[in-house]
């Protein structure tokens, strides 16, 4: 018999979710490859075998075993859209918005991303990484695994390079890793109003390079993102800014047709971006454009939930074209404070027509591939990182059915519990 470090056995339903190296896309999502009564092999944190757990029980002998106790066993749970690091919070402007005042609105006055910029050029170092490190440590009890990670608080370029030291320091102090990315072109800053193509040209002059000399320092892969939308960048700057980003050596992201659709995910597809998010007021030819393209469209149904808005991303559109559909949280401080991918995909099974199954490749394999690790995260496939759930269900669709609770018993980091509910 073969020796391995794990062996999680007599799951009710596993759900591999298989991926033949590729995002689940347009109606094929869904596909949850799920094994009866099965089991996981797991050494020196990559899975090494799935299957029956008979099968299993007799080919690996393991130093621990997991029993999961008849439960449903997935992925983790990978966020690819969330805004950490930030500093303090925004309570205030909620009431504002309750009482009746727009998103845009407040930003226009003063308030929204600028009151968050405020706060996290003030916070030290240490003051962001403490002030973010609980907001980690719920994500993973709800069971995210993996998460993308934006600056954008700055706004300027030693603010936007502390978040991005944050991030690393987050990074490497908690069993969630982080997907880092730039994104100096989050809003133009109020010393800059009036001044937009002024502020441009310091994000791609300026920032962008300081961003790229961070990525050879640190070794690690930065994605670049723009919010681009009426009001903030238009697709001329947007294009800019990314083509200057991919050219220093940036994966490329965009803010796309949150509020209106100015033609953002169109450009995201041409520019080779690896993903499109927030698309709610997409165009239809932006929507044929990611069948025919590898950007992955991110769903954020929290985001107009959090706004008290009607309109979600139009995912049978966006399925019927061929594209493939991730979900995310959006957690920030200002439309959407949720951490838990559990009601994301609870929202997008109401909001956005998903069902269970649909929804929860969305928030493993394919959002694992708007991060750009399709080939190492969001599937229980061999040779993958074994970062799993037990969840407290035999059944996966219990996922999405129920909401305000945690579904989550156990989860595993590279084949390693690190929180137990």
């Amino acid at each position: 018999m073969r020796q391995v470090d794990l062996l999680l056995h007599s799951a009710g339903q596993l759900c591999v979710i298989p991926s033949r190296g590729q995002p689940q896309r347009g109606n094929a999502l869904g596909d949850l490859g799920i094994i009866a009564d099965g089991a996981v092999a797991v050494h020196d944190g990559t899975i090494v075998a799935v299957g029956s757990t008979t099968s299993l029980q007799q080919t690996y002998r393991a130093h621990l075993e997991i029993d999961a106790e008849g439960q449903c066993v997935t992925p983790g749970f990978v966020d690819p859209h969330t805004h950490l690091p930030w500093f303090g919070d925004r309570a205030n402007e909620f009431e504002q918005r309750v009482a009746g005042a727009s998103y845009m609105e407040i930003m226009a006055a003063g308030g929204g991303i600028m009151s968050t910029v405020g706060n996290t050029r003030n916070a030290s170092l240490d003051q962001l990484v403490a002030d973010n490190l609980p907001r980690l440590e719920r994500m993973l009890r709800y069971g995210t695994t993996s998460a993308e990670a934006k600056t954008g608080y700055g706004l300027e370029t030693a603010a936007e390079l502390k978040q991005l030291d944050a991030i690393l320091a987050l990074h490497q102090q908690q069993p969630v890793e982080l997907a880092p990315t730039f994104l100096p072109a989050h809003a133009v800053p109020s010393e800059y109003k009036g001044r937009t193509s002024q502020f441009v040209d310091l994000v791609i002059n300026e920032m962008l390079p300081a961003g790229a000399e961070w990525m050879r320092q640190y070794q690690t892969q930065l994605f670049c993102d723009v919010f681009c939308e009426e009001g903030v960048f238009d697709v001329d700057q947007t294009r800019r800014i990314l083509e200057k980003a991919a050219a220093l050596g940036y994966r490329l992201k965009v803010h796309a047709d949150e509020f209106v659709g100015l033609g953002g995910t169109k450009l995201a597809v041409e520019l080779g971006a690896t993903s499109a998010d927030h698309l709610v007021k997409t165009p239809e030819a932006d929507i044929a454009s990611l069948g025919q393209g590898k950007t992955i469209a991110v769903g954020l149904p929290g985001t107009p939930f959090g706004l008290g808005h009607s309109e979600y991303t139009p995912a049978k559109a966006i399925l019927d074209a061929g594209g493939a559909l991730a979900l995310a949280t959006d957690l920030n401080p200002g439309t959407c404070w949720c951490e838990s991918m559990q009601m994301a995909i609870a929202l997008a099974c109401r909001y956005m027509g998903l069902t269970q199954a649909q929804a929860l490749v969305a928030a493993t394999l394919n959002a694992a591939h708007a991060i750009n690790r399709g080939a190492e995260i969001g599937s229980l496939e061999t040779g993958k990182q074994a970062d799993i759930l037990i969840l407290d269900t035999p059944d996966y669709r219990q996922l999405g059915y129920r909401f305000g609770t945690n579904l989550v018993k156990r989860v595993l980091k590279k084949g390693t519990i690190v929180s137990e509910s």
